[in-house]
């Protein structure tokens, strides 16, 4: 049996349930943020997740079956980009995506398996935060509305103390001007296949934005998956942070003491064994679609 042909066929009593059982996930999901959204409120954590990774919370929430199954009954979600309906069964069309983003599978894939097939790395304690408000004075921070735990002149000995080893370079590149020579690698976007490894917090929240890039191969599931596990390095990232956000309910992880940099670690090593564990199914979308376009030579 051919790849095409073993594609599995759901009719509406299956994937409907699916659907919506994806729709009321998502927006328990997300409902503070729709709620904020609406009321035009700002949140230092979760609006991260969409200010920097672009994706709207309507896109998270919209339900995608993902590349490799097929719809009976479901002709109106041919409308969509890169979706196609023949002969009563709608999919994805791999194909169509394939020729018009081959260049954004090629490199995603090339950059997942590099990633995961690396040694992950676990010393630098976070402190690309910290360098990234070094020698500022709080209103000169890219948040600034939210206040420093420590003054400028601390933030500077706790650098100094701990080193920068950062190797991913959307990390790197909002280091200051002081902190980046500091850095044990003066990354570019060129290095980011040859330096991303899978205990960086920044590589394995990007996994989400993969995920995103990836729409509609990626199922709404393994998308908000992917959202799931960014949301929750996002606020390490900040918890472990120079910045204080005890007034939003979030305690500091405290990465200036061995006892802060013993918990940080430990969850560092819990999200960078579930982000292998999503990183393995990206690669797993972008592996079928390519077999199902006959593509072989992205995999090249």
């Amino acid at each position: 049996m051919s790849v095409v042909d073993a594609r599995p066929v759901l009719g509406p009593e299956q994937w409907q349930p699916l659907a919506e059982a994806h729709e009321r996930r998502a927006r328990t999901l997300l409902a503070d943020v729709i709620a904020r959204r609406a009321r035009g409120e700002r949140h230092p954590v979760e609006d991260f997740m969409f200010d920097y990774y672009r994706l709207r919370p309507g896109q998270l929430v919209e339900w995608h079956p993902g590349v490799g199954v097929r719809l009976r009954c479901a002709a109106s979600a041919a409308a969509h980009r890169y979706y196609r309906e023949e002969d009563g069964l709608t999919g994805v069309d791999a194909p169509a995506f394939v020729a018009s983003r081959g260049s954004t599978l090629r490199f995603t894939r090339e950059l997942l398996v590099a990633t995961g097939a690396r040694q992950g790395q676990f010393n630098c304690f976070g402190m690309h935060e910290w360098a990234m408000v070094y020698g500022l004075t709080p209103d000169q921070t890219r948040h600034s509305g939210l206040p420093l735990r420590f003054a400028p002149d601390r933030i500077r000995e706790v650098v100094n103390e701990n080193g920068l080893r950062c190797t991913h370079y959307d990390a790197f590149r909002f280091f200051t001007e002081d902190a980046a020579p500091q850095n044990a690698h003066q990354l570019t976007r060129a290095d980011q296949v040859r330096f991303d490894q899978p205990g960086c917090l920044h590589a394995t929240m990007d996994l989400y934005k993969y995920a995103g890039k990836l729409l509609p191969l990626t199922s709404s599931e393994l998308l908000l998956d992917c959202y799931d596990l960014a949301l929750e390095i996002r606020e390490l990232d900040m918890r472990a942070s120079a910045y204080d956000l005890s007034g939003w309910g979030y305690e500091p992880v405290a990465v200036e003491t061995p006892e802060g940099k013993a918990t940080y670690v430990r969850m560092q090593r819990g999200f960078s064994e579930r982000g292998q564990v999503l990183r393995r199914r990206l690669l797993d979308v972008i592996d079928q679609t390519t077999e199902l376009a006959g593509a072989s030579a992205l995999r090249d």
